[in-house]
């Protein structure tokens, strides 16, 4: 039988050229790593952008203005359209595509949106409301007003658009095959979007008033006239995780009424340190909660009915059934 006659410490076949080209690997390693180009490097750098911490404006008259910082927010409803369904309030967020986010060190354009499970103001879901013929940072936004929703992503050199245009057979929503929603670098007037009031019947006399933060709105494409939505239960295995789908697609009900798909909300900051935004705040009991709560006190204490200041009969609607 043959044996191997050669040593440990004999070289053979191309060893010399092996040898310079790990030097050659290590030298493109080490000045790949000086200049930041590495694929750990670039993906926490992406990390650390889309995930930095927010601070949105805080409202004091109760009204969005221009120039506000605020969170898209789908409010909460059931989905009678399918039984696997992402619940609870979901966010409206800009999703870069994991592989084109590694290669280049800018956000990709147009960049893709998602809606997740997040209420904290971060760089990938904070928009700021900005104008589109010339009104006045600070000014009230008001229902039918065009207005533009840009953001930042974290980054400080960049700010993209949300926009969206008609589908093609080449362009469309990934899931859903509806019109595509997109964040573009490009200013023009695809860009621009209107607020209405939820109810048909009010919403003309509505027209021209100021738009509430923190209440339900809709959100309408001026070019192609289509309600931004958020669909609960089209899955994306996005760069974050499971996040629903977001286009742009009018649904109504037989009453011609928008389904609460197209609800959205323009949600603004608290001015409390522990919060994060109005969302967080604790609701305050409804009026029939506290007549119940007197009437249970009084029920437990019969002698506080004697008191002058106590009320001498419980109104005839408080009382529980």
């Amino acid at each position: 039988m043959a044996q191997n006659l050669y040593g440990p410490r004999v070289r053979i076949g191309n060893w010399n050229e092996d040898v310079y080209l790990e030097e050659e690997i290590m030298k493109d390693f080490l000045a790949k790593r000086d200049k930041g180009q590495l694929l750990i490097q670039r993906n926490r750098r992406l990390k650390e952008n889309l995930l930095r911490p927010m601070q949105l404006s805080v409202s004091e008259d109760g009204y969005i203005h221009y120039g506000d910082k605020v969170m898209l927010v789908s409010p909460d409803h059931p989905e009678t359209e399918a039984d696997l369904f992402l619940r609870g309030d979901l966010s409206l967020c800009m999703t870069p595509d994991e592989i084109k986010a590694h290669l280049s060190n800018e956000l990709e354009v147009p960049c893709g949106l998602s809606a997740a499970q997040t209420k904290i103001p971060v760089g990938r879901n904070t928009f700021t409301i900005l104008c589109a013929a010339g009104e006045v940072i600070g000014q009230v936004l008001r229902y039918g007003q065009n207005f533009r929703l840009g953001i930042t992503g974290g980054f400080d050199d960049r700010m993209l658009y949300l926009s969206s245009d008609h589908r093609t057979l080449l362009k469309s929503s990934k899931r859903s095959w509806l019109q595509e929603v997109s964040l573009t670098h490009e200013d023009s007037y695809l860009n621009c979007w209107q607020a209405a009031f939820p109810h048909p019947q009010l919403r003309l006399e509505y027209e021209g008033s100021p738009v509430p933060a923190n209440t339900k709105i809709l959100i309408t494409h001026c070019h192609t006239n289509r309600g931004l939505v958020a669909h609960r239960h089209l899955f994306l295995r996005t760069y974050f995780g499971k996040e629903a789908e977001v286009a742009a697609h009018t649904y109504l009900d037989s009453h011609r009424v928008e389904k609460p798909k197209n609800h959205w909300m323009l949600v603004t900051g608290v001015p409390r340190k522990d919060l994060s935004t109005m969302l967080d705040l604790p609701k305050p009991p409804a009026e029939d909660t506290r007549a119940l709560e007197q009437v249970r006190e009084q029920a437990s204490d019969p002698g506080a009915g004697d008191t002058p200041d106590a009320p001498s009969c419980v109104p005839q609607c408080a009382l529980p059934m």
